[in-house]
């Protein structure tokens, strides 16, 4: 069953995770993620309001959870711990 990486992103330092970003993507990619969003435009509804809103699609739950527990993609994050406040959640996609 596919999954859906979902983040809700406030960027605090653009230059630190622009560096995440460019890193972020192949890893991503390499666990068969494909971005379905990234930044565009949004309304918030309810919760917090983050100003980044980012999904992609993985394969499945492990794949994700995979990718992010992957030395290619903490080695992304490292550029985003102080560069931004982030939430973050893997969740299966119901057919």
């Amino acid at each position: 069953m596919t999954a859906l990486w979902i983040a809700n992103v406030n960027v605090t330092d653009a230059d630190a995770y622009a560096k995440y970003a460019a890193l972020a993507g192949p890893a991503i990619a390499a666990f068969g993620g494909v971005f379905l969003a990234r930044g565009g435009r949004y309304v918030q509804l309810e919760g917090r309001d983050r100003k980044r809103n980012v999904v992609a699609r993985f394969p499945s739950l492990e794949d994700a959870v995979a990718c992010y527990n992957s030395d290619a993609y903490q080695a992304a994050l490292d550029h985003a711990r102080d560069a931004a406040e982030r939430d973050l959640i893997v969740i299966e996609e119901t057919s």
